[in-house]
């Protein structure tokens, strides 16, 4: 299965008494972010972020519970199983529960979309159905489908005619801040009738329909072509990788003397200066080959019709 079909849920899409066995597909690309390390100047270390308890330093990950604070410095414990025994069909399930039309739903709503797709040939035909019919009728389902441990509200569209379904997480109106509160400081006041038309005007003439292909990430590419010409430059720094408590290091001049003295031969060849250190003849770097990278480009979110 390709890297960008991996499912990410598995369920069954339910319109009253109908099941159609369909599977989630993340639409973002992970590979579309340009993403940083922090490093310690001086001693070109990974830095890492540890999990602490002051006083007792580092904990380890099954010593950690999770813990509900119900008024400052009093926790209600949460233990994994407590969790998993929460009997929610939103689990296994996506419930339709309603339908509206894809202009009632405000963009600022929309969270992470997701392809969805049928599970299995029986699904197929069940699928292809509610698409058409959503498509037909414009509209887009409400419902509720648990991921990641949470909740969520979610609206289903079609795609295109003949396409997909596409599922989108929706945020909660309580997640929101009240807008009529962040804009009660803007003026009533109308503005100027000859300003409103120029404006229409413009914006008339501007006014085409919208390709997200048309648009690139002019900041991530600027980030890719910084990286290339450090490379070509020579500008690579060898960091120390940190290694978890336990874990057995073997570099490859060890593995290369522990071979030849397995196999009967003679001395290994003698250990090259180690990475870091300044050796008394440095031979010319040679930068490693840059991979390309294709502009990401956002997967476009269609409205039903």
């Amino acid at each position: 299965m390709a890297e960008s079909a991996r499912t990410f849920w598995k369920g069954y899409l339910r319109l009253a008494l109908v099941s159609i066995p369909v599977r989630l597909v993340a639409a973002e690309k992970a590979e579309s972010e340009i993403r940083f390390h922090q490093v310690d100047r001086n001693s070109k270390q990974r830095i890492r972020y540890l999990k602490v308890a002051p006083g007792k330093g580092e904990v380890k990950k099954e010593d950690i519970v999770l813990g509900y604070e119900v008024e400052p410095g009093n926790y209600v414990f949460m233990e994994d199983e407590e969790l998993d025994s929460l009997k929610l069909s939103t689990r296994h399930t996506i419930d339709l529960l309603q339908f509206v039309d894809a202009e009632e739903i405000e963009p600022l709503y929309f969270n992470r979309p997701y392809y969805v797709l049928p599970d299995g040939e029986v699904a197929e035909e069940g699928y292809r159905v509610l698409r058409d019919a959503l498509w037909a009728k414009h509209k887009v389902g409400i419902g509720q489908l648990t991921l990641r441990g949470r909740e969520h509200l979610v609206a289903l569209f079609p795609m295109g005619e003949g396409q997909g379904l596409v599922l989108d997480t929706l945020r909660y109106d309580s997640e929101l801040k009240n807008a009529d509160d962040i804009f009660s400081a803007i003026g009533r006041e109308k503005p100027r009738e000859d300003m409103v038309q120029m404006a229409e005007d413009l914006i008339e003439r501007r006014s085409e329909p919208f390709d997200p292909a048309k648009f690139r990430n002019h900041y991530a590419e600027a980030l890719r072509e910084l990286v290339k010409a450090k490379l070509g430059r020579g500008e690579t720094v060898p960091v120390e990788e940190q290694v978890e408590p336990g874990a057995k290091v073997l570099d490859f001049m060890e593995a290369l003397k522990r071979s030849v003295a397995a196999s009967g031969g003679g001395e290994a060849p003698p250990e090259p200066p180690k990475k870091g250190k300044r050796a008394a003849a440095p031979p010319a770097k040679k930068p490693p080959a840059a991979k390309s990278s294709k502009a990401a480009k956002a997967p476009a979110r269609r409205r039903a019709g």
